[in-house]
């Protein structure tokens, strides 16, 4: 079938109709699209300083938590060797104790000579937990503490506060700044309310005498 004339007018027209459409569309995509902007040296410059800025915060982050977990570390081990330790100064204890109650070394001639011997070594030990931040824990006639104080059992003492520590058992450490071990000790009850109250009546009494 042949086509007419009109037909062939038409049909050339379509292509440069699609061509100008898609002109149009590039057009439109280049106005829509944003230019990258190229950076200059100077951008790229201050880029690269904050990356090395951050890079170094970083290593110095890195550097401060090693030297705490190594000085942790140092500490705790030095810690544990202090608690052991201890144990040096509470057998010499024992051991003045034992020696002073013995009935058959108190004529001894040579038992004061021992017992200032042990007690030397004793207050050299002492000196030396000092040095490393070693301190016993001054509890007498204090208040009990949970922190630093273990009751190990009840007293009774109309004298004392209830809760004041009146006997001690055990010495308590400190190194530093840190618990080494509790001190072992005795407290006082609390007196009970009627108790309490009872003694008031007495003192009203002996007033209005």
């Amino acid at each position: 079938m042949q086509m007419t004339k009109s037909e062939k007018k038409e049909q050339e027209k379509m292509p440069s109709k699609d061509v100008s459409e898609n002109k149009n569309k590039e057009e439109n995509e280049k106005k829509i699209t944003p230019i990258k902007k190229e950076e200059t040296l100077e951008e790229k410059l201050k880029i690269a300083q904050e990356k090395l800025l951050r890079t170094m915060a970083e290593m110095e982050n890195q550097r401060r938590r090693f030297e705490k977990e190594k000085k942790e570390a140092f500490e705790f081990g030095g810690f544990n060797f202090a608690g052991e330790s201890l144990l040096l100064l509470d057998n010499i204890d024992r051991a003045i104790v034992s020696f002073k109650s013995d009935e058959t070394l108190k004529n001894n001639k040579d038992l004061n000579k021992i017992i200032d011997g042990i007690e030397i070594v004793k207050k050299d030990l002492i000196s030396i937990f000092k040095k490393n931040g070693i301190e016993a824990i001054e509890c007498m006639d204090k208040k009990f503490d949970p922190n630093f104080h273990q009751a190990m059992l009840e007293l009774e003492d109309s004298t004392k506060e209830g809760g004041t520590i009146v006997q001690e058992i055990q010495k308590g450490y400190m190194m530093k700044e840190r618990l080494l071990r509790p001190s072992l000790v005795g407290v006082t009850k609390k007196r009970e309310e009627k108790a309490a109250k009872d003694e008031r009546k007495n003192e009203k009494k002996e007033e209005k005498k």
